[in-house]
């Protein structure tokens, strides 16, 4: 997989029509959007689907990715996990709540190695996200763990969307301050 940066270039690239950088783009993000695809739906003709529906959705949204707020890969699977149970609850084929753990796809799984060590900064992670306002880490928890966009929580709750990216931006840097990082 390419680096953070080479994502984010790419994707910036893809925003400018650049379809090798697509290309490159699907390359090397494919098997994991599949398999996070196949996780959910459990049946290869639907993930192929819903990965084609999250790649035209890409090369049409590039532009409003924002790598202040996250990784490039985490973006994408967000976009296809969000499909995908969309797809489940349609269907009704396979009820969400009978496989909870589609719910729980990680964006980036760790090495088996790195497990330790994620879970003292996990607990690092949780406590810092504790000491925010409870407004604040509802906003940041619909959006980077549920992956509800800008203009989705901003109709919810009706707050303005310049509002909410503040809120989330701030957030982030409190959380990252918390951390050390």
């Amino acid at each position: 997989m390419l680096t953070q940066a080479e994502l984010v270039w790419l994707l910036a690239a893809v925003t400018r029509g650049d379809e090798a950088a697509f290309e490159r783009l699907y390359q090397a993000t494919r098997a994991k959007l599949y398999g996070v695809l196949l996780r959910i739906l459990g049946r290869a003709e639907l993930a192929e689907d819903v990965m084609q529906e999250t790649y035209v959705k890409v090369w049409k949204t590039a532009g409003t990715f924002d790598p202040t707020l996250g990784s490039p890969i985490t973006w994408m699977v967000a976009i296809a996990r969000n499909r995908a149970i969309d797809i489940v609850r349609k269907k009704g084929e396979v009820s969400i709540e009978d496989r909870p753990e589609a719910l729980n796809v990680a964006a980036e799984t760790p090495a088996p190695l790195a497990r330790r060590e994620m879970t003292e900064e996990l607990k690092r992670l949780l406590s810092c996200l504790g000491k925010l306002d409870p407004e604040k880490q509802r906003i940041l928890l619909l959006a980077y763990y549920s992956g509800w966009s800008r203009d989705q929580l901003a109709r919810k709750l009706d707050i303005p969307g310049n509002t909410i990216k503040t809120w989330l931006r701030r957030s982030l840097l409190e959380i990252r301050e918390c951390m050390g990082l």
